[in-house]
């Protein structure tokens, strides 16, 4: 069955989506290396794969002490805290992963895809080697994208024009796709909740 360029802007929008600068590494692809999902799995660097799975041993452990307090509390409190130092540890690791040969700006992402920025041509329809980096939520995803729409985005600091590109996943493993949906309501959460603050403070004044 072909999927038209139209299917691929659906199933972008199927997910939420919102904006948030990041760090992505961008590497085209040939279609001789898009040929199954298993491969892109081979490919998968372990960094990713390790990250992947310490956050999800981490929400799976943590999640039903939420609700016991006092001394329980306390312990939570503390492996709380040493989930903390395993993250920083791992973040450090992935990192070493970000190429700043193929580095971009990303400006938003959800469940569906993400946009980024650049000043360098891609051709719609071409399929890309993906690596997302969100550090306000551990967030270190591997995955295949396909770039489906670009619009010029002038560059404030310089005369030059940027291209703003949309990207959708054509390769990325299920518990990659659920981190990316809970980051970018987290980012959501904490946004409403910045605004409801600075709304609060402007009415006390």
């Amino acid at each position: 069955m072909t999927t038209t360029n139209q299917d691929k802007h659906d199933q972008f929008n199927e997910f939420f989506s919102i904006a948030h600068n990041f760090t992505v590494n961008v590497t085209p692809l040939n279609d001789t290396q898009v040929t199954s999902y298993q491969s892109f799995l081979d490919a998968i660097p372990t960094p990713f794969l390790m990250a992947s799975e310490i956050s999800s041993l981490d929400q799976a452990a943590l999640k039903p002490l939420q609700a016991l307090s006092g001394v329980a509390g306390q312990l939570i409190d503390y492996l709380n805290h040493q989930a903390r130092k395993i993250d920083l540890l791992m973040d450090y690791i992935v990192q070493q992963q970000d190429e700043s040969n193929k580095r971009y700006q990303g400006v938003s992402f959800g469940g569906g895809g993400f946009t980024f920025v650049c000043d360098q041509p891609f051709t719609i329809g071409t399929f890309i080697e993906v690596k997302l980096f969100i550090p306000t939520d551990n967030c270190a995803i591997y995955c295949y994208g396909e770039i489906i729409n670009h619009t010029a985005q002038p560059d404030n600091e310089t005369t030059s024009t940027q291209q703003e590109y949309q990207v959708v996943y054509h390769f990325i493993r299920d518990e990659d796709r659920d981190a990316l949906v809970r980051a970018s309501l987290h980012k959501q959460s904490k946004d409403l909740q910045a605004l409801a603050a600075k709304r609060r403070q402007k009415e006390a004044e």
